[in-house]
């Protein structure tokens, strides 16, 4: 089964190679067809530092590299 890649922001670098990236998604609402934008919190492997807050980033899943990370960030 391929991994999933997502794009987000990345809104936190605090954490020693750890970033959190916000991921928004768009979706119409099956009732009041209204478009809704819903985003979601990841805290994903940066190995290096390399990203700051405020970069876009894609971030892609993995095997669990802590209690809260399965994902880690692409390299482009």
């Amino acid at each position: 089964m391929p991994k999933r890649i997502l794009t987000g922001t990345v809104t936190s670098d605090a954490n020693e190679q750890t970033v959190t990236v916000s991921v928004e998604r768009r979706f119409k609402h099956p009732v009041l067809k209204k478009t809704i934008r819903k985003s979601k919190k990841y805290r994903a492997h940066d190995a290096e530092n390399a990203f700051k807050v405020g970069q876009q980033v894609r971030i892609q899943e993995c095997a669990p590299i802590s209690k809260t990370k399965r994902w880690e960030v692409l390299a482009d």
